[in-house]
C-alpha cells in the first residue's frame, strides 16, 4: 500500500473517499466549514444526531463531482484525542472505505500527538484493517479497496513515519496468515520451510535440527512432546545478522505446537479442541518480526529466532501423565499434566537460544488458559526478572496498540512444582497457573540474562474482530516485537 502525506488541505483534496474525525464540541464549527464543500453536510449530521462521541458514523454517497465516499467519525473530547484513538479512527475509516478504489484521504485533529508517530499509526491501521484471508476460498469474494493512503493537514515532516509501515504490516500478516491456516497446512515442516524461504529471499541464516540432531542435544522436554505424533518435529534456528558491528544480541523464542490435542490429557468439553491449530501463535508471533526486521534491517542489533515446532497427539508411543523426562540441561521433569506441553518445548527452546549469549530474550507463547482468565482477549500477560526490559517492552507495545500487562513473578509460588521423584513437576496448583508457569519456564533461562515471558493465550484470536483486528487470527505480538528490536538498534 502505497502512503503519503497531502499537498493540499481538506477543502481542495482530491480523491476517491474523505473520512473527517470531529471531535465533540467541534461538530457544528467543522461541519459549516465542510458545507461550503459539501452541501447538505450540516443538516446531515443534525439529521442522524452526530455528536461526534466515540463511535458516531455517518456516510454519505455519492457526492456528485467529488469523492466517491464522504465518512464522518465522532473521536469524542477533543482533550482525549491521543494515538489510541488516532488509530481507531483510522481503522473505522478504513473499513468504511471498503467497495472503493484509489486514494483514501484522512483528515484527523492531529494536535497533541507527535506527527510522525501519528502518521505511522494511521497507515498501520488502515493496511491492517483492509486485510482479508481468502486462501481457502475455491472462489475468493471479489473486493474493491484504497490502494493509497493520503493524512491530510499534517506536518510534512511526518512522513518519515511511513518508513517501516509496509514492512512491519507484512510481519503482521504473515503470523494471521500462519495462526489462520489448519493444522493439515501449518505443519512443524511447514513453518521450517516458511523460515527458509524468508532465510532465502532476506538473507537470514538458517539451522534446522532433526528429531537425531534434538536427541544428541539431549532435548528429552522437547521431544517428549513430539512422541506422539506421525509428523516429525523441527526444531528452527533463524537468525538475522546487522551489517558493521554488533552492540546487542536479543533472543525471540516462539512456542511452536502446530496442533495441541492436550495428550492423554485430553481437551473436553469446552476446551475448544477445533481452535488447538492457534497454540502456535508464539512461533506465528516470532517469524512475522523476523520477516519484518530482516525488511528492515536494523543497525547493530542481531537477533536470533528460536522456534521448537512439533504436534501434541495421543498414540501409543505418546508421553503418559507421570512420564519424568530430562531436558537438555540435565532437569528432570515430572510431566503430571500433558496437557501443559508448551512450556516443555520452551524449556529446550530457552535453553539453546541462552546458548547464543543474547543480551535478552523475549518468548512468546499461547501458555495457559489461567492468563485469559485473568486479563480476557485483549490483553497479553508480562513476566520478567528485568524491569528495564519489561519496561521497555511495555513502550514497545504501546506504540504498536497492542496490550500488555506486566505480572507478578512470585517466586514463593515456585513450590507448587515440587516433586516428589524428579526436579521439578510440569504443572503446579490450579490457583495462579499462569504465574507458576512463568515461573517453570524462568528455570531454563541462564543466570543474569534479562528474560521476559508473553502469554498471548487471550489476544492471538479474536471471534468477532475489533479496532485494527479482523475476526480471526490477530498476528498479536508482531509490532511489540518490532518496536522493542529497532528500539535496540
Amino acid at each position: 500500500m502505497r502512503f503519503s502525506l497531502s499537498s493540499t488541505g481538506l477543502h481542495a483534496w482530491n480523491g476517491d473517499v474523505l473520512a473527517v474525525g470531529l471531535p465533540q464540541g467541534d461538530v457544528d464549527a467543522t461541519a459549516t466549514a465542510l458545507e461550503q464543500r459539501f452541501a447538505g453536510i450540516t443538516d446531515a449530521l443534525k439529521q442522524q444526531e452526530f455528536k461526534g462521541k466515540p463511535g458516531d458514523q455517518l456516510v454519505i454517497t455519492p457526492l456528485g463531482g467529488g469523492p466517491q465516499r464522504l465518512v464522518v467519525l465522532g473521536l469524542g473530547e477533543s482533550d482525549g484525542i491521543d494515538t489510541d484513538r488516532l488509530r481507531g479512527a483510522a481503522a473505522r475509516a478504513a473499513k468504511a472505505s471498503i467497495g472503493c478504489e484509489g486514494n483514501l484521504g484522512l483528515h484527523l485533529p492531529w494536535t497533541g500527538t507527535d506527527a510522525t508517530e501519528a502518521a505511522r499509526i494511521c497507515a498501520e491501521a488502515v493496511r491492517l484493517c483492509l486485510y482479508k484471508d481468502q486462501r481457502f476460498r475455491k472462489e475468493p469474494d471479489p473486493r474493491r479497496i484504497p490502494d493509497a493512503l493520503e493524512l491530510i493537514d499534517l506536518d510534512p515532516a511526518a512522513a518519515s513515519g511511513f518508513t517501516s509501515v509496509n514492512a512491519t504490516c507484512a510481519g503482521v500478516e504473515l503470523a494471521r496468515e500462519l495462526v489462520a491456516a489448519p493444522p493439515n497446512v501449518v505443519t512443524p515442516a511447514a513453518l521450517a520451510d516458511t523460515a527458509a524461504g524468508m532465510a532465502r529471499d532476506h538473507g537470514l541464516e538458517l539451522k534446522v535440527l532433526e528429531r537425531s540432531d534434538c536427541e544428541a542435544n539431549g532435548m528429552g522436554a522437547f521431544l517428549a512432546v513430539s512422541q506422539g505424533s506421525d509428523l516429525p518435529p523441527k526444531f528452527i534456528h533463524l537468525i538475522y545478522r546487522p551489517e558493521g558491528e554488533v552492540k546487542r544480541r536479543v533472543a525471540l523464542v516462539g512456542k511452536g505446537l502446530t496442533f495441541d490435542s492436550g495428550g492423554y490429557n485430553l481437551k473436553v468439553g469446552a476446551a475448544q479442541i477445533d481452535m488447538m491449530k492457534f497454540d502456535m501463535g508464539g512461533s506465528a508471533a516470532v517469524l512475522g518480526a523476523m520477516r519484518s526486521i530482516a525488511e528492515l534491517k536494523p543497525a547493530g542489533v542481531e537477533v536470533h529466532m528460536v522456534v521448537a515446532s512439533c504436534e501434541n497427539m495421543v498414540n501409543g508411543s505418546a508421553v503418559h501423565p507421570g512420564d519424568i523426562v530430562t531436558a537438555a540441561n540435565g532437569m528432570t521433569i515430572e510431566i503430571n499434566n500433558t496437557d501443559a506441553e508448551g512450556r516443555l518445548t520452551l524449556a529446550d527452546a530457552l535453553l539453546y537460544a541462552c546458548e547464543q549469549k543474547p543480551d535478552a530474550v523475549v518468548d512468546l507463547a499461547t501458555l495457559t488458559g489461567a492468563c485469559v482468565i485473568a486479563l480476557g482477549d485483549e490483553m497479553a500477560g508480562l513476566w520478567s526478572n528485568n524491569d528495564d526490559l519489561a519496561e521497555a517492552l511495555d513502550a514497545a507495545a504501546q506504540s504498536g496498540g497492542e496490550g500488555l500487562w506486566r505480572m507478578p513473578l512470585r517466586q514463593s509460588y515456585r513450590d507448587g512444582l515440587k516433586s516428589l521423584l524428579a526436579d521439578m513437576k510440569n504443572t503446579g496448583p490450579r490457583p495462579g497457573g499462569s504465574i507458576t508457569a512463568a515461573l517453570f519456564l524462568k528455570e531454563f533461562v541462564a543466570k543474569d540474562t534479562a528474560w521476559a515471558h508473553i502469554d498471548i493465550a487471550g489476544p492471538v484470536w479474536s471471534d468477532k474482530g475489533k479496532g485494527v483486528n479482523p475476526a480471526g487470527a490477530t498476528g498479536y505480538g508482531v509490532r511489540t516485537l518490532v518496536n522493542w528490536v529497532l528500539a535496540q538498534s
